[in-house]
Formats: structure tokens, sequence, C-alpha cells
């Protein structure tokens, strides 16, 4: 039997259609989700034509679990869950139980939909760093990662400079809890501990050098269209190392979807969500995402309580 969902079409305009699919098949430790919305990261978008036509795409989603794992773990039928897992832009969703978290009855499954990949890949970046009272360049802002990690960052405490492409994009972000918007890095005259990169390329090198002693550079996104180059000995550097390191560990997020999701509830996180419409409009959310006309995220509704 198949169900709508939005598959890779190479032809389509940014390589997706709504389409049919096979129902799921769960394992053991998997729930299976009716989905109510879903999210569109950039990434995603980007890289969409690059996976094989008719790919069930895309990584987040909420719903109401209308089939509880067989292993007994995770939540019951009925309950509302917001869910990390490949294949998510689909009627239904097969997920691993602890890819996912309850939705409290405060937060809307179309808010909880925008928090997985963006939410998730914020939280666990700062994490794993002391930000208390540090500097904390975040490139990329206006995006849906940034967005979160302005405003993480600041509920942990730090000074937050905020680096967007244009003035225009610097809209909104001071009241999330930046204390600094720039354009670029221009006006970054003092140096910073930690640099979560969301743009690579040129900027990239250039914020390897406002880096201050002991200090990294996490690098989690790639908007721009060239490479990253390293003067000669631009690297080395004596005193406390600096690093420079990726981020890409989706393992397991359902106990941090849970913490975001209690933020967004007690009101400290706002979800940002810039872009909503039907999944049949896909096409318009993914050339705004694209065109970097989205501050923030995307959300699509795809079945019925799309009031949620």
């Amino acid at each position: 039997m198949d169900m709508r969902a939005l598959v890779v079409d190479p032809g389509a305009p940014g390589a997706l259609r709504l389409g049919t699919a096979p129902e799921p098949r769960p394992t053991p430790g998997q729930l299976v989700l009716d989905v109510r919305h879903i999210s569109l990261n950039r990434g995603e978008v980007v890289f969409a034509g690059r996976r094989p036509a008719g790919t069930v795409h895309g990584y987040d989603a909420a719903g109401i679990v209308v089939r509880a794992a067989a292993d007994g773990t995770g939540p019951a039928v009925g309950a509302r869950v917001a869910a990390f897992g490949e294949g998510a832009w689909a009627r239904r969703m097969a997920v691993d139980t602890a890819s996912g978290a309850e939705v409290p009855d405060e937060v809307g499954l179309a808010d909880a939909a925008a928090l997985p990949m963006a939410g998730v890949t914020a939280l666990r970046t700062l994490r794993s760093r002391d930000i208390l009272g540090r500097r904390v360049l975040i490139t990329g802002a206006a995006g849906g990662v940034g967005r979160y990690a302005v405003q993480l960052a600041a509920l942990g405490g730090a000074h937050v400079v905020a680096s967007v492409g244009s003035p225009a994009r610097a809209a909104g972000l001071a009241g999330l809890g930046a204390h600094e918007v720039v354009v670029g890095l221009k006006g970054v005259d003092r140096p910073v501990d930690l640099v979560l990169d969301n743009v690579g390329g040129p900027q990239l090198a250039a914020a390897w050098e406002l880096l201050a002693p002991g200090g990294g550079v996490v690098n989690i996104g790639w908007a721009s269209e060239e490479p990253a180059v390293f003067a000669p000995y631009s690297l080395f550097f004596v005193g406390p190392s600096k690093t420079m390191s990726t981020f890409g560990d989706v393992h397991e997020v359902g106990p941090d979807l849970a913490t975001l999701l209690g933020f967004l509830a007690a009101g400290r996180l706002s979800p940002e969500v810039d872009w909503r419409g039907s999944w049949e409009q896909v096409a318009d959310a993914a050339r705004a995402l694209l065109d970097r006309r989205i501050a923030g995220k995307a959300v699509l509704d795809v079945g019925p309580g799309a009031a949620d």
C-alpha cells in the first residue's frame, strides 16, 4: 500500500515533488508517526537532487503516534511526538523511539516540527563548550541553526556576536539575545572564544583569525560556494591550542529534543518559523530557502490538524 510523500525528482523545482511511496515498515524499536507537519532545512534542499529518484526525503517531522514500538519503548499510541529520522517528509514515518520526544501540551506541533535538525545541532554544539561569560561568534546567524544558536548561547550566558550576510538579514536577532549583530565579520574588533560557522568559504578562514588563544571553530554548515583557503602557517599558533572541528552527531537525539521542547513550552526559546504552508507548496518553500528569503525555519502542513 502506498502513501503520499515528498520524493526526490531531479527534474522538479528544488528536486522535490509530491508523489507516492510505500508505507513504512517499522523495526521493533521504531514507532510509526502520522505526520502532521514537516520542516525543511536548506541543506536538505540543496542536496536533494543527489539522492536516488523516488527517495522519500527529509528528517524533521511532528505528528501523532499511530503504532507504538513493538519492543515496548517510547510513547504510546495517540501521543504527540516530534521526531528526527530519515524519510520524514511523508504521510507516515517510522522512527527510532530514541530519536523522538513527546510534545508538551503548550507547544503546537508545527512549532515542534521546526526543532529537530537545526535545534539539536545548535544545542549539542554549544553544550560541548564552556560558553558562560565567553564571546561566541555565530556566522549565518539568520538561518535555522543560527537563530537557535543565538538564543541558546544567550541562555548559556555567552556574549553573542551574530554575523549575517546582509543588513536585511539582521532583523530580529537582537531580540533573540544577540549582543552584537554584524554584516560579514566587519565590526568584530575583539577576539572570540568560539565560532559556530554556518558559512564556510573565505569567511571560515577569516573567522579563524579572530579566535582567542584556546578558542575553537566548529563548522556546522557551508553556505558559501567557495573553498576556505588558509595562508601558509596561519594554522600555527604559539600558546593554548586553537582548534577546528566539525559537527554531525545526530545519534539518539530524543533527550535533547525533549530539552528544546521544554524550552519552547516555558517560553525560553522561539521556534522561528518564518514560512508556513501546505506541502503542496514545496517548490515555493524550496526556492525561498535557496534564495535565502527565509529567516529561520520553513514548516509545511501535511495532514489533518494543520492548526496544531
